[in-house]
């Protein structure tokens, strides 16, 4: 059977080339004579592949020399509880802007380790947007600003990030993390589940200004301590060892593309090619306000859920797979992360169109 394109939000397509470089390495990597999934990660041989990731991270980011990379396990979700108990001590709080599914339930975790500010909100309008603020809401006393730069579920991207000052800025960058450029400067830190743009599931990306380490609680679990995990080298235990190394293959590719700077005016194609086509039409419905619209989760409908599904049905009839939308919110969402190609996006608005015409 050939390979269809993949449009699903998380896990998600990985580049053809890497998993063709997986495939021929799968029963012996280098001269090693074993797979990667069977080495120790206290071996050489796997430290260079994990230390080889570190650095393609560092490179296509741009990450400063002061900032940590950390490879963790837990996923974003992980990440919910470890943020507040490694940045929030008894009695601090933390501001939160609520503007999806995930940065709800971030905010709601961050409650059991401390007070927490709902700076703003699109709750209410069911996240169709990024919800406003401005720098006066902020608590300059706060440990921490959160925010969640791509909503994946509802389809919108903060367009601007907020000015907080002396305050760390932490951001959530799981579904659109190395899709375009960010200054790492303007924050505290950021983090990552890697199913989307990275690799495999399985790895947590985390990258943390270095002082401000050292400042978990003493309850924090040692596991999602990051001062603990930055002196083990994120080795404190045994490490998604395999998940890595794809990472690994994945960030190879990228660097092949031209870095994060070139896939972005790809995204930007990408993206264009299906907002354009929903402005244009009286049959489908974005579902995003335009100034908030994701570039790497479409999200729209069509007259009725009926034809939602069938929509659905009809392009995986034609090998466009996973378009349904989230359980959440229903309708169809295209996520067009770095490794679905142009023509992937293009036979999905090919696609629309006939559809269309046959339906409407």
């Amino acid at each position: 059977m050939d390979r269809v394109f993949n449009f699903a939000a998380g896990p998600s397509a990985m580049p053809a080339e890497a998993l063709e470089t997986a495939a021929r390495e799968m029963l012996c990597y280098g001269e090693s004579g074993m797979s990667v999934m069977e080495m120790s990660h206290r071996s050489k041989a796997y430290q260079d592949i994990f230390d080889g990731t570190v650095a393609l991270v560092r490179e296509l980011m741009n990450v400063p020399e002061d900032y940590e990379v950390l490879l963790l396990q837990g996923g974003a979700t992980g990440q919910f509880a470890a943020i507040p108990m490694n940045l929030m001590g008894e009695g601090d709080s933390a501001d939160y802007i609520d503007s999806g599914n995930f940065a709800h339930i971030a905010m709601n975790e961050a409650q059991k380790y401390g007070g927490v500010r709902c700076v703003a909100s699109s709750r209410e309008e069911n996240y169709r947007r990024i919800p406003d603020w401005t720098q006066a809401d902020f608590d300059p006393n706060a440990k921490y600003v959160y925010i969640t730069t791509n909503n994946t579920i509802f389809g919108t991207r903060y367009a601007r990030l907020p000015e907080t000052g002396d305050v760390p800025l932490v951001a959530d960058m799981s579904s659109n993390i190395l899709s375009e450029v960010y200054d790492l400067r303007r924050f505290g830190a950021v983090y990552a589940g890697a199913q989307k743009n990275i690799g495999p599931a399985g790895v947590t990306l985390v990258i943390v200004r270095r002082d401000l380490l050292g400042r978990a609680r003493k309850s924090c679990p040692q596991i999602m301590n990051w001062t603990i995990m930055a002196e083990k080298g994120s080795m404190l235990n045994t490490p998604p060892t395999y998940a890595i190394y794809m990472c690994g293959l994945c960030l190879k590719w990228l660097k092949e593309q031209g870095g994060v700077a070139a896939i972005e005016k790809v995204n930007i194609e990408k993206s264009k090619l299906l907002y354009d086509l929903l402005d244009e039409s009286a049959f489908y419905r974005p579902a995003a306000e335009a100034a908030s619209r994701s570039r790497m989760n479409v999200t729209f409908t069509t007259p009725d859920k009926d034809t939602d599904a069938l929509f659905v049905k009809e392009a995986a009839a034609r090998g466009l797979v996973n378009l349904k939308g989230h359980r959440l919110v229903g309708g169809i969402r295209a996520s067009i992360y770095n490794a679905m190609p142009l023509e992937g996006v293009r036979a999905l608005a090919d696609f629309m169109k006939d559809f269309e015409m046959e339906h409407r």
